[in-house]
């Protein structure tokens, strides 16, 4: 690698992964709170059902912008790692194997999204149930879903929490960064673990995501505009050999 290129690659996969990150956050806000809930009536499995049937397009938006999420955020784990190697390869190594199976997880609760569109429709096959038992049958779909999406944030909860200790440990990151990151990963394990062992605390337990957001989002900022520090990670990559 040229003396160049070693001094200026930190800086620009942080300013990627900035704004893959951003990408991450901004569609999964959008998806979340301008589709879903606008289209699922808790309560009422009649309604949301209409719902997804009127606005299947809409619906079908919504899971394609999961899937990019998803692909954004393999690049940003790649990129995490090579910038958090430098201060231990095994820890770093360890938060993408949380991530992948975070990822596979995430995807496959996808499915349930568009089982619940097919049971929103009107195709030939379905007449053979009652209108009663395809709105059960989806909200079944709807339900497997949420609980499939907190499984797969207790593994991206571990995740952040390696990562926020990477962060901490660096010296080339605020340390602030990561605390905030290691409390984003604590609350994503509240949440999902509320969420499988007491789902009636769920929604009091739910507005912990907020500290999630916060540390997640702090990161993403940081990687955009102020970056790494350059010297310190020449520092600790030369130490530790871990230079591309």
């Amino acid at each position: 690698m040229t003396d160049r290129t070693f001094e200026t690659w930190p800086q620009t996969y942080a300013r990627i992964g900035g704004v893959l990150y951003l990408m991450v956050i901004v569609i999964g806000f959008c998806t979340e709170f301008f589709v879903k809930d606008k289209l699922v009536v808790s309560g009422d499995v009649t309604a949301t059902a209409n719902n997804i049937a009127a606005s299947e397009s809409l619906w079908r938006i919504s899971i394609a912008g999961d899937v990019i999420l998803l692909v954004c955020a393999v690049p940003l784990t790649l990129i995490l790692y090579l910038l958090l190697r430098p201060v231990n390869k095994s820890l770093a190594l360890f938060a993408i194997l949380f991530n992948i199976v975070e990822f596979l997880i995430e995807a496959a609760s996808k499915l349930c999204l568009l089982a619940a569109l097919f049971l929103s429709g009107k195709a030939d096959y379905l007449k053979v149930f009652e209108p009663p038992q395809l709105h059960a049958l989806v909200s079944i779909s709807l339900k497997l879903h949420d609980y499939g999406f907190g499984i797969d944030l207790i593994f991206f909860g571990f995740a952040c929490l390696v990562n926020g200790y990477l962060l901490f440990r660096s010296g080339y990151f605020p340390r602030a960064l990561g605390v905030l990151m290691a409390i984003a990963g604590l609350s994503y394990l509240a949440n999902s673990f509320t969420l499988i062992l007491a789902p009636a605390y769920a929604g009091t337990v739910f507005v912990v995501l907020v500290l999630a957001l916060i540390g997640e989002l702090s990161l993403c900022l940081w990687l955009l505009v102020k970056n790494v520090n350059v010297e310190r990670w020449k520092a600790q990559a030369s130490a530790t050999g871990n230079v591309i």
